[in-house]
């Protein structure tokens, strides 16, 4: 009984180990060129200003104790978080719109092409399904509700971003995947074919339409979907025309890069911005509510959407806290940018900057 209890037991260990939803690690030719990449230093990508994985003061220990010990600290959410159901599909393309589910997965409509950004509709964030849960009335949105996409966006490989379950059931529907150096090699594992996964290292473009280009941009984070961290890259993405301009950020911590990112390419009509799931201990990688406010006026923001909020579990500050505390630092800082807050689904008229959105969180247990 005991040997069968242990074989069952390996081949269990075996079966999660080997699972294809953990990817492949690049090798062969798409080594050599992540090898020859200015961000590949040491046997792997490094950000441009030293980023240590815990900021001064903490340690693993402490860490990993109060995370896994104290959630009783973190409150999420015990009512239905509220949203609405945007039909995709009988969206006009002509129009220029933005619709956010939740966290950092949103859909732009943008000079007659679909966007993907970072999508998860599994209700899952993290290998072991189950653990990270989506809060209740986040995923209304499912595989079948997304129309054909040009274009899935994924800025990193972690596993709220890049999602394995969501990514094969809208595998029929991608036509081109654009990513940094090294993701595509998890994309091929899956099944992509080569000619459809477009890799970039930072400062590259991609010119998508004779009015549409894409470039990719630094971020301050980190990579990896095994013990391996940072063998593949991280970035962020501009997507401008000749008369708009689009931020579209992924993880990261604040650094120079995003003032050397706005001189560059700014200004931004409207810059999507990591704001949620941070922590003092790893203020190096994540935001902390004043550095978003830094973060979009060093990028030159006309208008700002704090995402990578309100859909996981991920960090022990409260659900609501990213919007509540941006919303306030925003309004008491010096020449307030207005804030894009919309519900998940609600659609974002990208070129109205009139619009106006409810603080929907307000008054929700």
């Amino acid at each position: 009984m005991n040997l069968t209890i242990i074989l069952l037991l390996l081949v269990l260990i075996f079966y999660f180990l080997f699972h294809p939803r953990f990817g492949k690690r690049p090798s062969g030719e798409r080594l050599s060129r992540i090898q020859k990449s200015p961000q590949y230093k040491n046997g792997k990508f490094e950000n441009e200003n030293f980023t240590p994985e815990l900021a001064e003061g903490y340690g693993y220990y402490d860490v990993l104790t109060k995370f896994l010990f104290k959630k009783v600290a973190r409150k999420i959410p015990t009512d239905i978080i509220p949203s609405v159901k945007t039909n995709l599909k009988e969206l006009p393309l002509h129009q220029d719109v933005l619709v956010w589910f939740g966290h950092s997965s949103y859909y732009i409509q943008f000079e007659g092409k679909r966007f993907l950004i970072d999508a998860v509709f599994s209700g899952n964030a993290s290998p072991v399904y189950g653990t990270t849960k989506a809060f209740k009335g986040t995923d209304i949105y499912t595989y079948d509700d997304i129309p054909e996409i040009d274009y899935l966006l994924i800025t990193h490989d972690h596993y709220d971003h890049l999602d394995y379950k969501t990514i094969m059931e809208l595998k029929p529907k991608i036509k081109k995947v654009i990513t940094a150096l090294g993701v595509g090699s998890h994309f091929e594992f899956w099944g992509f074919p080569t000619e459809n996964i477009i890799e970039k290292d930072w400062h590259e473009k991609v010119e998508l339409d004779q009015n549409l280009t894409l470039y990719t941009a630094p971020a301050r984070h980190f990579s990896g979907r095994s013990i391996r961290r940072c063998n593949t890259l991280w970035t962020s993405f501009i997507l401008e025309t000749n008369d708009f301009k689009m931020y579209l950020g992924g993880d990261s911590g604040y650094d120079t890069h995003f003032a050397a990112i706005g001189d560059k390419h700014g200004p931004f009509d409207i810059v999507l911005i990591d704001n949620g799931q941070y922590n003092p201990a790893w203020r190096y990688i994540h935001n902390l509510p004043e550095d978003v406010i830094k973060a979009m006026k060093d990028l030159k923001a006309k208008r700002a959407f704090p995402v990578h909020n309100s859909k996981f579990p991920l960090s022990l500050h409260s659900w609501e806290e990213p919007l509540i505390k941006v919303t306030e630092l925003n309004a008491a800082s010096e020449n307030p940018v207005p804030l894009i807050t919309p519900m998940i689904g609600e659609i974002v008229e990208l070129k109205n900057d009139k619009q106006e959105f409810k603080q929907w969180w307000k008054g929700l247990k």
